[in-house]
């Protein structure tokens, strides 16, 4: 049963009010202050391991009961591990600079006005999400960091955990004297809760969403609020005719494989004509030893003959599964080519001992993270030296690439005069 649209709209109200006093607060608090609730949340954390596993044991249920895949029932999954990555990234985010009151820039002019561009947050921040309930954790930490308070909208696939998860929040809040109006989250995962908070012009300063495309372009449709959208990762490897073969096969292993269903996993392997009869196969054997199904071009299968024929469609597609699509070309440029065709401008990467190349592909291609000789799955905030992230923002405006405590930032100006008046 859907709630009615006035109850959603009335709680979005409500609780931004509250987070408008919070970020308030927040916003004054010293950086040992945040901090200390940081930590405070991730000793929380650990303390609720039991109900949270428990939480998500009974959103597990309710998937198995359906139809959905592996890649993502993985990321629904919590673990005892999963819960105290949790903890640990919010206190990886406590010892990290703090990102408030940074100077900028500054400069003085000849007037003798001396103008300072200072780091100052957002304010209120509407967390959209879905099937991952570790993102709020994450939304929760970052935005604690960066002096922001959040909305946390949860998916109907994770409803149990998420909440278990606010809870633990809230109790390392109190303890820590911190605003409860600093995390909250909806009171249920239906939907007209997202309608309200995207036409929350006014009380929340920035939408996130993070999910599949649906929801991103929902969002995107529909929002009267900016937003920082998280568009799919459609990531790619291109073997480049230089690559030393064995770092080319942990390479493109671990970048398909080691979690599908995480968007920096790459879905399209690209090879060089002059390499791929030699090194092709031998990649295809260790994909396929992990499970790994395949849609080729016409070239591809040239070489490898039992490869499935790949349509145009696939190389279009986010797999978010043990499904990798892959192309022959004939040198970088129609390898850039490719990736600006068919990418979602998120993360790709070369494998090459030529630095000419890499230097190429990486300036040919416009994706927020290219990567040289490295897994597109380091594309994360807590790789990156984030402590964690809210999501991958493929957008051009305010921030691109991992979003991190410095990312949720704004800035104002200070300017000191000793008397001045304009003429």
């Amino acid at each position: 049963m859907h709630i009615e649209t006035d109850l959603a709209t009335k709680w979005v109200r409500t609780a931004a009010a509250a987070a408008r006093d919070a970020s308030a607060v927040l916003a004054r608090q010293d950086a040992a202050a945040r901090d200390a609730a940081l930590r405070s949340a991730a000793a929380a954390l650990r303390r609720h391991q039991a109900a949270i596993v428990d939480a998500n044991a009974a959103d597990l249920a309710a998937f198995d009961a359906g139809s959905g895949t592996p890649a993502f029932r993985d990321r629904l999954a919590l673990t005892p591990a999963r819960i105290e990555a949790m903890a640990a990234g919010l206190e990886d985010l406590a010892a990290l600079p703090d990102p408030l009151g940074r100077t900028l820039a500054e400069w003085t002019r000849p007037n003798g006005l001396h103008i300072r561009r200072i780091a100052t947050p957002i304010g209120v921040i509407g967390m959209i999400y879905e099937s991952r309930p570790n993102v709020g954790a994450d939304a929760a930490g970052i935005c604690l960091k960066s002096g922001n308070a959040v909305l946390l909208r949860g998916g109907s696939d994770s409803r149990h955990s998420a909440r278990a998860i606010h809870a633990a929040l809230q109790d390392g809040l109190r303890a820590a004297d911190m605003p409860p109006g600093a995390v909250q989250i909806a009171p249920d995962a239906d939907r007209a809760y997202v309608a309200a908070m995207l036409a929350a012009a006014g009380q929340i300063d920035l939408i996130i969403p993070r999910g599949g495309k649906g929801l991103v372009r929902r969002v995107q449709a529909e929002a009267r609020v900016p937003v920082l959208a998280h568009a799919e990762g459609l990531c790619h490897t291109y073997v480049h005719v230089a690559a030393d073969p064995a770092m080319a096969q942990r390479i493109v292993v671990n970048a398909k494989l080691r979690r599908t269903g995480i968007c920096g996993a790459t879905e399209t392997l690209l090879i060089d004509a002059a390499i791929a009869p030699g090194l092709l196969p031998a990649l295809v054997e260790a994909l396929a030893a992990g499970g790994c199904a395949f849609r080729a071009d016409a070239r591809a299968r040239a070489i490898c003959p039992d490869l499935p024929a790949a349509v145009a469609a696939d190389f279009d597609t986010e797999w978010l599964d043990a499904v990798l699509s892959i192309a022959v070309v004939d040198d970088v440029a129609a390898a850039v080519a490719h990736v600006r065709r068919h990418g979602s401008e998120h993360t790709d990467a070369i494998v090459t001992e030529d630095a000419a190349a890499a230097e190429t592909f990486l300036a040919g291609i416009d994706s927020a993270v290219g990567m040289w000789n490295a897994s597109t799955q380091f594309c994360d905030g807590g790789e990156f030296g984030f402590g964690a992230e809210i999501g991958i923002a493929t957008g051009r405006i305010h921030a691109r690439g991992p979003v991190g405590p410095e990312q949720l930032t704004t800035y104002r100006y200070r300017v000191t005069g000793h008397g001045q008046v304009r003429p």
